[in-house]
């Protein structure tokens, strides 16, 4: 079984990418980063942070499936011969 946290490097990227974007949104709803006079800041920072949402997205889902697998595998039509019985004295 793969680690749970382990994810693959495409999605590492997208979710770094996502990152980025959302900071980006934060600075420019906050008028740190200048623009130039004719781009409305409020709808750039509203688009950035939408698809710097949808790029987090994927990396999120596949950690949760990942959970929800090794949490019930039961669910998802895996089952585990654990056969180790406690004996008692």
């Amino acid at each position: 079984m793969t680690p749970l946290a382990r994810l693959p490097k495409a999605l590492l990227l997208m979710e770094a990418l996502g990152g980025l974007m959302a900071l980006c949104a934060l600075l420019l709803a906050n008028r740190w980063l200048p623009l130039p006079a004719h781009l409305d800041s409020k709808t750039l920072a509203t688009a950035l942070l939408m698809v710097g949402i949808l790029l987090m997205l994927p990396a999120a889902w596949l950690m949760m499936w990942r959970t929800a697998r090794a949490m019930a595998p039961q669910l998802f039509g895996r089952t585990t011969n654990n056969n180790k019985t406690r004996r008692r004295p």
